[in-house]
C-alpha cells in the first residue's frame, strides 16, 4: 500500500475540494470520474512502466510528484482552455472565465475541437503503437509468426510514419472541406512530436562514451519524463471531454481527473517496483495493442461517435488476455 500512499492523500484533498465546492453531489461525480480514468487508463500505467523501469528513481519521484502536476492542471485543465482559445480566437483569459461561468458553451467549444484533438493524440498514441510492432530487436512474441513477421518490417526505414500517415491522408477525405487543413496539421504535429521526444531519446542512449554516464542518465531522464507526459496527454483528451458528459463544472471534473491521474501514476510506479511486467510477459503487448486500438477509436470518432464504453472493455480484454497469455507461457515455460 505504500506505492499508493500519496494517492490517497491527494483523494481526500480532492474530495475535500470537491465537497466545498459542489457538496455530496460534487464528491459522488468525483468519484465517479475517478474511477473511469483509471478504468480507461489501465493500460498506460503498462505502457509508461515500460518506459519508467529504464528510469532512475529520481526520476521516478519527478514523475510521481511534479508530474502530477503537469498531468491534472496542465493537460486536464489548461491545455483544453489553450485549445479553445486557439480554436475560437477568444483570449486565454476569456476562455478560462467562460470554462468557470459559462460551463455549456466552454464544452460546446471543447466538442467542437474534438475532430482536432483526436487526430493529434490518435496519431501520437498510432506511433506508439507502430514502434512496438515494428520493432525489430523485439525477441517475445505475443502473436507468434504473424507479430514476427510485422517486426521484420521494422528493417524498412520510418515505416512508422508510413503506415501513421496513410490511415490519416484517407480519413480526411470523409471530413467537411472546411477543417481538413486543420486535422492535417494536428496529425501531423502528433507524429512530428513522437519523432523528435523518441528521436532525442535515442540520442542519449548512444552518447559517445567519453561524455559521463551520470549525464546521459539524466539528459535520458528528462526526455523520458516529457514522454511519459505527452504520453499521459494523448490518454487524457478523450476523457475530457468524454467527462462533461457526465458534468459541466469544470472544477469537479478537474479534481475527479485528478484523482483518478494520481492512481494511474502509482500504478504505474507499483508495476515497475514489483517487477510485474517481467513476471507477466505479454502484459507490455496487450497494453500496446489497446492503445493500437485506442489510437484507430480516436482516429474513427472524428467521422463516427463511438462509446467510451467501448473504449474501455477493449482495452480490458487485451490487457486480460495478455495476462492470461503470460500465466499460460509461465507455466509451459516453468
Amino acid at each position: 500500500m505504500q506505492h499508493f500512499r500519496l494517492s490517497f492523500i491527494v483523494t481526500a484533498v480532492c474530495l475535500a475540494a470537491a465537497f466545498y465546492w459542489g457538496g455530496i453531489m460534487g464528491v459522488f461525480i468525483a468519484v465517479i470520474l475517478g474511477v473511469l480514468e483509471v478504468s480507461l487508463s489501465f493500460d498506460n500505467a503498462v505502457v509508461n512502466a515500460s518506459i519508467l523501469k529504464r528510469m532512475d528513481d529520481r526520476w521516478q519521484q519527478y514523475f510521481l510528484t511534479w508530474g502530477i502536476l503537469v498531468a491534472v492542471f496542465g493537460m486536464r485543465l489548461l491545455f483544453p482552455i489553450v485549445i479553445v482559445a486557439a480554436a475560437t480566437g477568444i483570449g486565454f483569459m476569456g476562455v478560462t472565465d467562460m470554462a468557470l461561468n459559462d460551463t455549456a458553451t466552454y464544452a460546446k467549444h471543447l466538442e467542437e475541437s474534438h475532430v482536432q484533438i483526436a487526430a493529434f493524440g490518435g496519431m501520437f498514441l498510432l506511433m506508439v503503437f507502430y514502434s512496438f510492432i515494428f520493432d525489430e530487436t523485439k525477441e517475445l512474441h505475443w502473436l507468434g509468426y504473424i507479430e514476427e513477421k510485422m517486426s521484420s518490417f521494422g528493417k524498412l526505414e520510418v515505416i512508422e510514419i508510413i503506415m501513421a500517415l496513410g490511415p490519416l491522408l484517407i480519413i480526411q477525405n470523409y471530413l467537411p472541406q472546411e477543417i481538413r487543413l486543420d486535422v492535417l496539421i494536428a496529425g501531423v504535429t502528433g507524429v512530428i512530436l513522437f519523432v523528435i521526444v523518441d528521436s532525442l531519446a535515442a540520442l542519449f542512449e548512444n552518447e559517445e562514451e567519453g561524455e559521463q554516464v551520470s549525464e546521459v542518465i539524466k539528459k535520458n531522464g528528462i526526455m523520458s519524463f516529457i514522454y511519459l507526459e505527452v504520453l499521459d496527454a494523448s490518454f487524457s483528451f478523450d476523457g475530457v471531454i468524454g467527462a462533461f458528459a457526465i458534468t459541466q463544472d469544470v472544477v469537479i471534473i478537474m479534481l475527479g481527473l485528478a484523482i483518478g491521474a494520481m492512481f494511474v501514476r502509482s500504478l504505474t510506479v507499483y508495476l515497475v517496483r514489483k517487477g510485474t511486467l517481467d513476471e507477466y510477459v505479454f502484459l507490455e503487448h496487450g497494453a500496446h495493442y489497446a492503445i493500437g486500438v485506442l489510437a484507430g477509436i480516436m482516429l474513427i470518432s472524428m467521422t463516427h461517435h463511438i462509446s467510451e464504453i467501448i473504449t474501455g472493455l477493449s482495452g480490458a480484454v487485451l490487457i486480460g488476455l495478455s495476462v492470461l497469455s503470460s500465466i499460460r507461457y509461465k507455466k509451459l515455460h516453468a
